[in-house]
């Protein structure tokens, strides 16, 4: 699986923006996805999660009620529509994604994941 985010950019604090993670090959469906970022200076750290199916999702404390994660397994793509950004949003987002046998829970950490993305910077200016 090969995964290519974009959408990131410079936005004030309080303006949104939509990331998006496009994979490549037939099997998106059997996937889990999720995104992490990395601010600088810091670790890398969990934001949110999706099931293969979209059943179910997981955010981190600091996003929930501004940030939403879907997918369309139809165009083999994840999202992440961000809203009411501050500036501690700013960071690198990567999308991760794994394979599994079920729709299982969605995952939170970094090395259950196989595959990243390259990486889009997201900058929130205050």
């Amino acid at each position: 699986v090969q995964l290519q985010a974009s959408g990131g950019g410079l936005v004030q604090a309080g303006g949104s923006l939509r990331l998006s993670c496009a994979a490549s090959g037939r099997t998106f469906s059997m996937i889990a996805m999720g995104w992490f970022r990395q601010a600088p200076g810091k670790e890398r750290e969990f934001v949110a999660a999706i099931t293969r199916t979209g059943r179910s999702t997981d955010y981190t404390d600091s996003v929930k009620g501004r940030f939403t994660i879907s997918r369309d397994n139809a165009k083999n793509t994840m999202y992440l529509q961000m809203n009411s950004l501050k500036p501690e949003d700013t960071a690198v987002y990567y999308c991760a994604a794994v394979y599994t046998g079920w729709d299982s829970d969605p995952r939170r950490r970094s090395d259950e994941y196989t595959y990243w993305g390259q990486g889009t910077l997201v900058t929130v200016s205050s």
